[in-house]
């Protein structure tokens, strides 16, 4: 209940690395994505729990699509649904690597189903920003709660955040562009300033453009955290895919954006101690002359 992503200062942003449904129901394809998180230095990864009868109508589920476990949307959605069996593994694997991990709950059942694990933080998908009964049941936990404002509008953040400060539970809003993948040009990442000035919160970014420059850049701006969807194999199968990062962006990504948080500083003027003998060679003081004059 008491966790910060914040704390450790020298390690901003706070990166969650989202496995969502690219494991494409395989745990062997879970490990490597998990394994590759962790080597590149992220904080967290995060999957997506669904009840698919909840979340779906009878008539989408049982309405056509190709994929490698049948020819309904029932099966698709099936075949990339993980149960107990599952997390359980996840949750055992994730602590011998030594990252956390959390989940996006599209559900009721399926955020009562992740509390047996006692997760660090929860996280509300784009998708949920209006499911009112749902962000109640998430507030309701007071777990730090990454929030996506993706396809939305102010009316809509205001009533979400407003649920939170009523059952006084942390928060990060996180900007974002539902998009996938978002074109650079679409990114809006100056919405981090807006939101944190709006909302008084922390905010960061959640991104799904093809490259990482706009994630860069939303750091830049004082984004704190970034969740940037990860794949072993953007030609993999999977709807996610082509709006991820793999292994090699991602150990670039996490180290620009460190190092940007560095370069960024407070903002606070300061006469540096190392450049004093600086100053000394090249200044001019008042009565005389520095030791770079003609």
């Amino acid at each position: 209940m008491n966790f910060n992503p914040y704390e450790d200062t020298l390690n901003l942003p706070f990166f969650i690395a989202e496995i969502g449904i690219n494991h494409n129901g395989d745990m062997d394809i879970t490990k490597k994505l998990i394994d590759m998180a962790h080597e590149a230095g992220c904080n967290a990864v995060k999957f997506q729990k669904r009840d698919i009868d909840t979340v779906y109508t009878e008539e989408y589920l049982q309405s056509s699509r190709q994929s490698p476990w049948g020819t309904t949307q029932r099966q698709q959605k099936m075949g990339l649904e993980f149960g107990k069996e599952e997390y359980d593994e996840i949750d055992r694997y994730c602590k011998q690597v030594g990252i956390l991990w959390s989940a996006s709950a599209w559900d009721i059942e399926s955020q009562v189903f992740l509390r047996q694990y006692d997760l660090p933080f929860n996280k509300v998908a784009s998708a949920m920003l209006t499911h009112k009964e749902l962000l109640h049941e998430i507030a309701s936990e007071q777990r730090h709660t990454f929030i996506s404002t993706g396809m939305s509008t102010f009316s809509d953040i205001d009533k979400a955040v407003s649920i939170f400060r009523n059952y006084n539970c942390p928060f990060t809003l996180l900007h974002c562009v539902s998009t996938y993948p978002c074109k650079d040009e679409d990114c809006n990442i100056n919405m981090i300033k807006t939101l944190r000035d709006r909302y008084n919160c922390p905010v960061g970014y959640s991104g799904h453009e093809a490259g990482i420059v706009p994630s860069i850049l939303a750091v830049s701006v004082g984004g704190v955290a970034l969740e940037r969807h990860i794949t072993l194999d953007k030609s993999m199968y999977g709807s996610d895919q082509s709006a991820s990062i793999e292994s090699d962006q991602l150990i670039f990504l996490i180290k620009e954006s460190r190092q940007a948080t560095n370069t960024m500083g407070t903002g606070q003027k300061t006469f540096l101690k190392h450049e004093i003998p600086v100053a000394q060679k090249l200044r001019y003081f008042e009565g005389g002359k520095s030791e770079a004059s003609g």
